[in-house]
């Protein structure tokens, strides 16, 4: 198929880009790099199925009316978009305009030339739950931060596209994703940033009691969830979750990385309000509808990033 990917310079869409590339696919990207960074797709220059990288923003709809007439595309895989939450209390219009606004004028472009988009949206959407069985599909949203708001609201636009217009759709919402490529600096996730101090021996810093719980999801196990939600006609309309279906404690994930080697510090919360206590997924949706379900461990994922870290030199 010919496929278009945005935001696919930045952690996940680099792997969703090699899992298409693999897959047999002829892939063009749109990255503004404003997360992603042109080294993530090193590996792929030259690619025979690697169409065409394109520096641009999904908000230039110049840009994106040249790619899609040009491309006739297939398939659609919308990853672009601003991704800290921090940031969006700080800065909510460049959250908005990336991830509402940016969102419509890729489906606008998709409704024209009659494209399947996957959109990537996020956990953090979802209100607080401290049940057991994990977070499914139907639990509350509650948009916490700018960054979550702007998301329910281009889930909302996407899922619009399904119901108005006939448009196949889906909106995926991955848990905590870490692994290689992952940023080891103040974007990252926390998996990457707390090996990365481990490796260089310095303190790892948790925000607030650290007893807040993370789903760690591997990234390779997201992007090939991604990517088969794009293949599946059973998900058209729907909102799928993926996640590892095992919670972890910040303190007891920085226990684990440590192995008792480095100090352990806390820190007070930069934006406690947007904070979830307990992120725990249910993806019992994706492995009925797509027979998804995460086949690396939460221990196995770590030592493949601690590996990465280590051998790409970015301690």
């Amino acid at each position: 198929m010919n496929v278009f990917l945005t935001g696919g310079a930045g952690f996940i869409g680099r792997w969703v880009a090699k899992r298409l590339l693999e897959d047999g696919h002829k892939v063009w990207i749109l990255d503004d790099l404003s997360n992603g960074r042109a080294e993530n797709l090193d590996e792929f220059q030259g690619h025979p199925n690697l169409q065409e990288f394109v520096v641009g923003d999904i908000k230039n709809e110049a840009t994106l009316a040249e790619l899609f007439a040009k491309g006739q595309f297939d398939l659609c895989y919308h990853l672009g978009a601003s991704i800290n939450v921090q940031d969006s209390i700080d800065d909510p219009r460049t959250t908005f305009n990336n991830d509402t606004v940016g969102t419509f004028y890729v489906m606008e472009q998709a409704r024209k030339h009659n494209v399947k988009v996957v959109f990537m949206s996020t956990c953090m959407v979802y209100e607080r739950s401290f049940d057991e069985s994990g977070i499914a599909e139907t639990h509350p949203t509650k948009p916490a931060s700018p960054y979550a708001g702007a998301k329910i609201g281009a889930e909302n636009m996407v899922l619009s596209y399904f119901h108005s217009y006939g448009l196949p759709v889906v909106v995926v919402r991955p848990f905590n994703t870490y692994g290689p490529f992952q940023k080891t600096g103040g974007e990252g996730g926390v998996v990457a940033i707390f090996v990365r101090n481990q490796l260089k021996g310095l303190p790892l810093k948790i925000y607030g009691e650290g007893t807040q719980t993370r789903d760690l999801l591997f990234v390779e196990d997201c992007a090939r969830f991604v990517v088969e939600a794009g293949y599946s006609d059973a998900v058209n309309g729907e909102i799928v979750n993926a996640g590892l279906g095992r919670d972890i404690a910040i303190n007891d994930l920085a226990a684990l990385i440590s192995g008792g080697t480095v100090e352990i510090e806390h820190i007070e919360h930069i934006h406690p309000q947007a904070e979830i206590h307990k992120l725990l997924c249910n993806y019992e949706k994706a492995k009925r509808l797509m027979g998804w379900e995460p086949q690396v461990s939460l221990e196995e994922g770590i030592e493949r990033t601690r590996e990465w870290i280590k051998t790409s030199h970015l301690m």
